[in-house]
Protein backbone atom coordinates (compact mmCIF):
# COMPACT_ATOMS: atom_id res chain seq x y z
CA UNK A 1 0.00 0.00 0.00
CA UNK A 2 1.07 3.22 -1.05
CA UNK A 3 0.38 6.63 1.03
CA UNK A 4 -1.90 7.68 -2.35
CA UNK A 5 -4.22 4.69 -0.89
CA UNK A 6 -4.75 6.61 2.13
CA UNK A 7 -7.26 9.17 0.57
CA UNK A 8 -7.51 11.47 -2.32
CA UNK A 9 -4.16 12.51 -3.07
CA UNK A 10 -2.93 15.95 -4.13
CA UNK A 11 -1.53 16.75 -7.33
CA UNK A 12 1.96 15.79 -7.88
CA UNK A 13 4.52 17.01 -10.39
CA UNK A 14 5.83 15.53 -13.26
CA UNK A 15 9.26 15.32 -11.12
CA UNK A 16 7.10 13.55 -8.00
CA UNK A 17 5.09 11.09 -10.43
CA UNK A 18 8.17 9.53 -11.31
CA UNK A 19 9.81 9.40 -8.24
CA UNK A 20 7.11 7.62 -6.89
CA UNK A 21 6.52 5.25 -9.96
CA UNK A 22 10.79 4.69 -9.92
CA UNK A 23 10.48 4.06 -5.77
CA UNK A 24 7.41 1.05 -6.76
CA UNK A 25 9.84 -0.30 -9.74
CA UNK A 26 11.86 -1.23 -7.36
CA UNK A 27 10.05 -1.81 -4.70
CA UNK A 28 8.43 -4.70 -6.89
CA UNK A 29 11.59 -6.07 -8.38
CA UNK A 30 11.19 -4.36 -11.69
CA UNK A 31 14.53 -3.05 -11.37
CA UNK A 32 16.90 -4.78 -9.85
CA UNK A 33 19.72 -3.97 -7.51
CA UNK A 34 22.80 -2.52 -9.92
CA UNK A 35 20.62 -2.52 -12.90
CA UNK A 36 21.69 0.12 -15.06
CA UNK A 37 18.40 2.93 -15.38
CA UNK A 38 18.02 4.49 -19.06
CA UNK A 39 16.65 7.74 -18.59
CA UNK A 40 14.84 7.41 -21.81
CA UNK A 41 13.24 4.04 -21.44
CA UNK A 42 12.05 5.29 -18.39
CA UNK A 43 10.65 8.26 -19.95
CA UNK A 44 8.99 6.69 -22.28
CA UNK A 45 7.68 3.98 -19.98
CA UNK A 46 5.82 7.01 -17.79
CA UNK A 47 4.80 8.81 -20.59
CA UNK A 48 7.15 12.13 -19.40
CA UNK A 49 10.31 13.82 -21.06
CA UNK A 50 13.63 13.21 -19.74
CA UNK A 51 13.59 16.39 -17.38
CA UNK A 52 11.31 14.97 -14.87
CA UNK A 53 13.40 11.34 -15.10
CA UNK A 54 16.61 13.24 -14.33
CA UNK A 55 15.27 15.16 -11.61
CA UNK A 56 13.74 12.18 -9.61
CA UNK A 57 17.01 10.59 -10.06
CA UNK A 58 18.52 13.36 -8.25
CA UNK A 59 16.36 12.99 -5.38
CA UNK A 60 15.90 9.18 -5.40
CA UNK A 61 19.88 9.56 -4.92
CA UNK A 62 19.37 12.01 -2.22
CA UNK A 63 17.60 9.48 -0.01
CA UNK A 64 19.94 6.58 -1.24
CA UNK A 65 17.90 4.76 -3.21
CA UNK A 66 19.24 5.10 -6.41
CA UNK A 67 23.45 5.30 -6.67
CA UNK A 68 23.62 8.74 -9.70
CA UNK A 69 25.89 10.68 -11.66
CA UNK A 70 24.89 12.81 -14.51
CA UNK A 71 28.32 11.24 -16.17
CA UNK A 72 27.47 7.34 -15.48
CA UNK A 73 23.89 7.18 -14.98
CA UNK A 74 21.86 5.49 -12.30
CA UNK A 75 21.13 2.39 -11.18
CA UNK A 76 19.72 0.36 -7.55
CA UNK A 77 21.86 1.11 -5.04
CA UNK A 78 23.82 -2.41 -3.99
CA UNK A 79 22.90 -3.24 -0.46
CA UNK A 80 26.46 -3.33 1.84
CA UNK A 81 26.81 -5.00 5.13
CA UNK A 82 26.56 -1.47 6.83
CA UNK A 83 23.74 -0.95 5.15
CA UNK A 84 22.24 -3.47 5.88
CA UNK A 85 22.87 -3.47 9.55
CA UNK A 86 21.24 -0.26 9.44
CA UNK A 87 18.54 -0.43 7.39
CA UNK A 88 17.34 -2.98 9.58
CA UNK A 89 18.07 -1.48 12.91
CA UNK A 90 15.70 1.68 11.62
CA UNK A 91 12.99 -0.38 10.59
CA UNK A 92 12.58 -2.17 13.45
CA UNK A 93 12.52 1.16 15.55
CA UNK A 94 10.75 3.27 13.11
CA UNK A 95 7.80 0.14 12.79
CA UNK A 96 7.75 -0.71 15.89
CA UNK A 97 6.29 3.42 16.62
CA UNK A 98 4.33 3.01 13.99
CA UNK A 99 2.43 -0.19 15.11
CA UNK A 100 1.88 1.29 18.36
CA UNK A 101 0.41 4.18 16.65
CA UNK A 102 -1.47 2.28 14.71
CA UNK A 103 -3.21 0.27 17.23
CA UNK A 104 -4.52 3.63 19.07
CA UNK A 105 -5.92 5.00 15.60
CA UNK A 106 -7.20 1.39 14.41
CA UNK A 107 -10.62 1.72 12.74
CA UNK A 108 -12.72 -1.13 12.79
CA UNK A 109 -12.55 -0.84 8.91
CA UNK A 110 -8.66 -0.96 9.46
CA UNK A 111 -8.45 -3.87 11.56
CA UNK A 112 -10.38 -5.80 9.01
CA UNK A 113 -8.07 -4.78 6.15
CA UNK A 114 -5.04 -6.13 8.24
CA UNK A 115 -6.83 -9.31 9.17
CA UNK A 116 -7.53 -9.86 5.01
CA UNK A 117 -4.32 -9.21 4.26
CA UNK A 118 -2.80 -11.87 6.93
CA UNK A 119 -5.43 -14.53 5.74
CA UNK A 120 -4.10 -13.90 2.56
CA UNK A 121 -0.74 -14.60 3.32
CA UNK A 122 -1.16 -17.39 5.73
CA UNK A 123 -3.57 -19.30 2.54
CA UNK A 124 -0.80 -18.59 0.14
CA UNK A 125 1.70 -20.45 2.27
CA UNK A 126 -0.33 -23.49 3.24
CA UNK A 127 -0.94 -24.02 -0.41
CA UNK A 128 2.36 -23.94 -1.10
CA UNK A 129 2.18 -22.36 -4.86
CA UNK A 130 2.99 -18.89 -4.26
CA UNK A 131 6.44 -17.61 -5.23
CA UNK A 132 8.72 -16.13 -2.78
CA UNK A 133 8.49 -12.52 -4.42
CA UNK A 134 4.68 -13.09 -4.13
CA UNK A 135 5.13 -13.90 -0.41
CA UNK A 136 7.18 -11.11 0.05
CA UNK A 137 4.61 -8.41 -1.51
CA UNK A 138 1.71 -10.27 0.41
CA UNK A 139 4.22 -9.75 3.13
CA UNK A 140 4.50 -5.97 2.45
CA UNK A 141 0.59 -5.94 2.40
CA UNK A 142 -0.11 -6.89 5.41
CA UNK A 143 2.54 -4.66 6.87
CA UNK A 144 1.05 -1.99 5.19
CA UNK A 145 -2.12 -2.37 5.89
CA UNK A 146 -1.34 -1.46 9.99
CA UNK A 147 0.84 1.24 8.70
CA UNK A 148 -1.59 2.85 7.13
CA UNK A 149 -3.93 2.94 10.30
CA UNK A 150 -1.19 6.19 11.48
CA UNK A 151 -0.46 8.92 9.06
CA UNK A 152 0.66 9.45 5.23
CA UNK A 153 4.13 11.40 7.01
CA UNK A 154 4.88 7.46 8.45
CA UNK A 155 4.14 5.81 6.13
CA UNK A 156 6.21 7.34 3.48
CA UNK A 157 9.52 7.20 6.03
CA UNK A 158 8.76 3.38 6.22
CA UNK A 159 8.36 3.38 2.55
CA UNK A 160 11.33 4.81 2.11
CA UNK A 161 13.25 2.23 4.64
CA UNK A 162 11.18 -0.64 2.39
CA UNK A 163 12.07 0.70 -0.92
CA UNK A 164 16.03 -0.42 -0.18
CA UNK A 165 14.56 -3.92 -0.16
CA UNK A 166 13.30 -5.96 -3.42
CA UNK A 167 11.27 -8.99 -3.21
CA UNK A 168 13.87 -10.58 -5.44
CA UNK A 169 15.91 -10.66 -2.61
CA UNK A 170 13.16 -11.93 0.01
CA UNK A 171 13.73 -13.63 3.32
CA UNK A 172 10.16 -15.34 2.53
CA UNK A 173 12.19 -18.01 0.18
CA UNK A 174 12.59 -21.12 2.47
CA UNK A 175 9.90 -22.36 3.64
CA UNK A 176 10.54 -22.85 7.42
CA UNK A 177 11.76 -18.97 7.98
CA UNK A 178 8.27 -18.02 6.29
CA UNK A 179 6.44 -20.23 8.98
CA UNK A 180 8.18 -18.35 11.72
CA UNK A 181 7.93 -14.89 9.86
CA UNK A 182 4.30 -15.71 9.81
CA UNK A 183 3.71 -16.84 13.29
CA UNK A 184 5.29 -13.20 14.31
CA UNK A 185 2.30 -11.98 12.05
CA UNK A 186 -0.12 -14.05 14.37
CA UNK A 187 1.23 -12.49 17.07
CA UNK A 188 1.53 -8.95 16.15
CA UNK A 189 -2.25 -9.55 14.56
CA UNK A 190 -3.27 -11.14 18.40
CA UNK A 191 -2.00 -7.60 20.09
CA UNK A 192 -3.64 -5.45 17.74
CA UNK A 193 -7.28 -7.36 18.20
CA UNK A 194 -6.92 -6.88 21.76
CA UNK A 195 -5.47 -3.54 21.63
CA UNK A 196 -2.10 -3.57 23.38
CA UNK A 197 -0.12 -1.38 21.56
CA UNK A 198 3.07 -1.74 23.43
CA UNK A 199 3.49 -5.49 22.75
CA UNK A 200 2.05 -5.36 19.57
CA UNK A 201 4.74 -2.67 18.59
CA UNK A 202 7.46 -5.16 20.31
CA UNK A 203 5.92 -8.00 18.71
CA UNK A 204 6.99 -5.89 15.33
CA UNK A 205 10.21 -4.90 16.46
CA UNK A 206 11.32 -8.66 17.44
CA UNK A 207 9.92 -9.82 13.40
CA UNK A 208 12.12 -7.07 11.92
CA UNK A 209 15.06 -8.43 13.97
CA UNK A 210 14.14 -11.88 13.00
CA UNK A 211 13.66 -10.90 9.06
CA UNK A 212 18.01 -9.77 9.40
CA UNK A 213 19.22 -12.51 11.12
CA UNK A 214 17.56 -14.25 8.30
CA UNK A 215 19.49 -12.49 5.77
CA UNK A 216 22.81 -12.38 7.63
CA UNK A 217 22.49 -16.71 8.19
CA UNK A 218 21.79 -16.94 4.20
CA UNK A 219 24.66 -16.34 1.36
CA UNK A 220 22.40 -15.49 -1.34
CA UNK A 221 20.78 -12.93 0.72
CA UNK A 222 23.49 -11.86 2.65
CA UNK A 223 24.28 -8.27 1.78
CA UNK A 224 28.22 -8.15 -0.13
CA UNK A 225 28.77 -5.05 -1.48
CA UNK A 226 31.82 -2.79 -0.74
CA UNK A 227 31.68 -1.76 3.10
CA UNK A 228 33.38 1.72 2.25
CA UNK A 229 31.12 4.31 3.61
CA UNK A 230 28.84 5.02 0.53
CA UNK A 231 28.87 8.86 -0.57
CA UNK A 232 25.17 10.41 -0.39
CA UNK A 233 26.79 13.99 -1.14
CA UNK A 234 27.14 15.78 -4.40
CA UNK A 235 24.54 13.70 -6.87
Amino acid sequence: MTSSDMGAAPPVSRTEYVAERLKQDVASGAIKPGELIKQTVLAKRYGVSATPVREAMRLLAADGVLSYSPHKGASVREMTPDTARDLYRLRAAAEREATVMAVERMTPAGLETIREKHAALDRAQRDGAATAAALSLMNRAFHFAIYSQTSPLVVQHIELLWSRLTPSTTVWRHPPDAHELEKDHDQILEAIVRKDAQAAGDFMAQHIQRAYKIRESQPELRAAGSDEREDFGNV
